[in-house]
Order: structure tokens, then C-alpha cells, then sequence
């Protein structure tokens, strides 16, 4: 039996050599570093309901586990994904006989918890109240913005980091060595393969160990009974590096925030790194031309007119010719912006506007501004005394152009910077 069949029988690499305890548990010191509240609490064995949040691979179910094992806990695991709330219940009820008739606790784990709505959330909250059960859940999103208030409030929020290069890189190594891991496959492998997979991985665990097992398993012994992995080998299984990116969840704001704010800041380098990131992830490249658009006015007005043409023209590009062509009128249209003299004075005379059109009285439209499109509106003064500008010299005329309560109301107020400076007035 070769190799990738005896391996089809055995579960994920990851799961193989899944950390038992905090001795084994790579990352997170911030949390579990002998002096933090975290691990003195475990010291003790006291627990509490909680939310681990983090991206993916950072040990959110192994540390429920690991958690769960120091206070001699039970552990129940859910997937929110595909389990339905009368199932957690029926969980429920088996650890309140447990707390009842054996005084021991259990710890209820659900894997993105995000993923239950309002009213699947409310269903656990009595339970989390009385201290019925100790549930922990896993999210890859906000908490703020996924976890109903009332839920939210009861439990301890940990935030768990991306693990660093040098965390991975010893995950891979205990991976290698260890007797459920790949210890029998007599590895060969160099420290600039180890730091090529821990940074193609982005600080995702299981990421790495999935490359790391592939890589493996695609390739036979050599004539010392060993086998090599190459940064080849791991670059041939991957069409592109494993790019984080949510298009619905958090991590796609912070790159489109990222991106708008180097912009705004100036910086054309920041932002063709942060264009390039949300492009080689699959983000839809309508979706950053808009928001060009939108800065060009918001940030830029007609402190450069040009900004809004140039932006619209990377849109137009984008729905005409399509990635991955596009992307080079969306990186020049970052480095124009970028460089662009900055101005939110056409943003903020909008919203002056627009405070007025929405807190003041409907003022009708002064008649001599009106069009006296019949002989009737002619008669009762439609259009009387309107000055039209062309027919004097400058081609510019002073009158009223704001309702009688809204005279001589200022809501535009230029910058010096830029071609917005020919109508700046100090």
C-alpha cells in the first residue's frame, strides 16, 4: 500500500498533532504567558463563558480543548455551520444532569458562533446566565457586530492574533517529528522551506500543516529512504499564496479602510500594496473602482477636477476590459489620487447643504428663478427680474439665488491647495 493511500485513512495532519496541553500550544502569549489573566485563571481552574475571535488556524478549538481538559470539564463541540439549536439543547441537558448529579462541568464549544442568528443566540442566553453550561465560542468576525448585546455582555472576549513566522515554523517542525505526525515519512526538510510555507500561510497553522502534508504525501523517497520538500515543490501546489480575505466579514473592511486612507494620506505606495492585496484575493474590481470614485470627490473635489475623471475612467476600464487587465488602470488610478492635492471642501459643503434641505422649512423657489413656461405663470411673476448672467460682461451677474430665509448662507468653503486655490479667499 503506497503512501497516499495509507494516508487517506488517517485524519488531517492537523488533527494528528493537535496540541493536548499549553505546554504543546504554540502562539497566543499575550493571553497564556505565565503572568496573564488567562493562564492564571487556569492555574486555578476556574473557567468562564467566553468568545475566542480570530482569523482561522490560530487555535481557537484547540485552546476550548486544551481549556475544557485543565478543569476537568466535559467538552461538547458544535459547528454552527450545520447544527441546529435543538441540538445544542438536547447537549445542554446532558451537562446539567452531569453539574446536577456529578458536580462536574461541561464546556459547550461552537464553531463560528456567527453563524447562529438573534434568535438561536437568545436561545442559549438563559443557560450562560445560570451558569448551566460554560460555552465558548469560536468566530472569525466582529463580535460586536455578530454576538446579540445580551449575549455579548455575559461572556469574556479573547482576541487571538495571526501567529507569527517563527510560531508556524515550530508547528511544522513538532510536525515533523512527531510519532502521529510525519515522523515516519523521514523528512528532509531546510529552514528556508520551513519560512516559505509559514509565510505563504498568513499566520494560518492549518494552512501550513495542510501544504506541508501535501507536499509530502506528492512525493516518493529517494534512494537514502528520505524524502526532500522543496520551496519547487510547495510553489507547484500552489497556484498563488493562501491571501486572507473575507468578502463578507471584517478583514475585507480593514483593506478597503486601508486602502482609502493611504490615498487620503498621500501614500502611493501603501496604497498599490493594499489594491494588489484585495485583488489577488478575488475582490471584484467594480466594487474598488466605486469607492475611487467616491474619494475623488470626497478627498480631492476640485482641488483636482481631474481626480473624478481619471477615477471614473478606471471604472470604465474595470467593466470593459475585466481582471486581471483592469488592475493596472486601478493602480494608476491610486497613484494619481495619492499624489492629487487633498480637499473635502466639496464634501463638507454637501453636508452643509444638506443639513439645511433636511432641518429648515421647505422654502418654495423665488419666482424670478422659477420658468414662466405658460402666458399665466408669466402674469403672476415667473421669472420676473431674472438677470441672466450671458448678457453682461464677465458673464457673471450678483443676485439672489437662495430662498429670502437663506440669504447670503455660505456652504462652500475652498482650500489654497491645488487648482481649488484660484477660489480660495482668506
Amino acid at each position: 500500500m503506497g503512501l497516499l493511500e495509507k494516508q487517506n485513512f488517517s485524519p488531517p495532519l492537523a488533527e494528528r498533532v493537535r496540541p493536548k496541553n499549553l505546554e504543546e500550544f504554540v502562539g497566543q502569549e499575550h493571553l497564556l504567558a505565565k503572568d496573564k489573566p488567562l493562564r492564571k485563571l487556569l492555574a486555578k481552574k476556574e473557567i468562564h463563558s467566553s468568545i475566542f475571535w480570530g482569523p482561522p488556524g490560530t487555535g481557537k478549538t484547540t485552546l476550548a480543548k486544551i481549556i475544557a481538559d485543565i478543569t476537568d470539564a466535559n467538552f461538547i463541540t458544535f459547528s454552527a455551520v450545520n447544527t441546529t439549536i435543538n441540538e445544542v439543547k438536547k447537549a445542554i441537558k446532558l451537562a446539567e444532569r452531569d453539574l446536577k448529579y456529578h458536580k462536574k462541568r461541561t464546556v459547550i464549544f461552537i464553531d463560528e458562533i456567527h453563524h447562529f442568528n438573534k434568535i438561536q443566540q437568545d436561545a442559549l442566553l438563559p443557560y450562560v446566565e445560570k451558569g448551566k453550561i460554560i460555552l465558548i465560542g469560536a468566530t472569525t468576525e466582529n463580535p460586536s457586530f455578530e454576538i446579540i448585546p445580551p449575549l455579548l455582555s455575559r461572556l469574556k472576549v479573547y482576541v487571538l492574533k495571526p501567529l507569527t513566522i517563527d510560531e508556524i515554523k515550530r508547528i511544522l517542525k513538532r510536525a515533523v517529528t512527531h510519532p502521529n505526525g510525519l515522523k515516519d515519512y523521514n523528512l528532509e526538510i531546510s529552514e528556508e522551506v520551513l519560512d516559505y510555507i509559514a509565510n505563504i500561510s498568513n499566520g494560518d497553522a492549518r494552512t501550513a500543516l495542510n501544504i506541508l502534508e501535501l507536499a509530502t504525501l506528492s512525493k516518493e523517497k529517494d534512494e537514502n529512504g528520505k524524502i526532500k520538500i522543496t520551496i519547487e515543490d510547495i510553489s507547484s501546489l500552489l497556484e498563488r499564496k493562501v491571501l486572507v480575505f473575507d468578502k463578507k466579514g471584517e478583514e475585507f473592511y480593514n483593506l478597503i479602510s486601508a486602502l482609502i486612507k493611504s490615498i487620503r494620506g498621500s501614500d502611493p505606495d501603501a496604497s498599490l500594496y493594499w489594491l494588489a492585496r484585495m485583488l489577488e484575493a478575488g475582490c471584484d474590481p467594480l466594487y474598488i473602482a466605486r469607492r475611487l470614485v467616491i474619494l475623488a470627490s470626497e478627498d480631492i473635489g476640485n482641488a483636482d477636477p481631474m481626480a473624478l475623471v481619471i477615477a471614473n475612467a478606471a471604472k470604465d476600464a474595470c467593466d470593459f476590459v475585466g481582471m486581471p487587465e483592469c488592475a493596472l488602470a486601478l493602480a494608476q488610478a491610486c497613484i494619481y489620487l495619492s499624489l492629487a492635492p487633498k480637499s473635502n471642501s466639496v464634501y463638507l459643503a454637501y453636508e452643509n447643504a444638506k443639513k439645511d434641505a433636511l432641518n429648515t422649512y421647505n422654502e418654495p423657489v423665488p419666482l424670478h428663478l422659477r420658468n414662466p413656461v405658460t402666458k399665466f405663470m408669466e402674469k403672476i411673476g415667473y421669472g420676473k427680474d431674472y438677470k441672466y448672467p450671458h448678457n453682461y460682461p464677465e458673464g457673471k451677474i450678483e443676485q439672489d439665488y437662495l430662498p429670502p430665509k437663506l440669504k447670503g448662507k455660505k456652504y462652500y468653503f475652498p482650500t489654497d491647495r491645488g487648482y481649488e486655490g484660484k477660489y480660495y479667499k482668506k
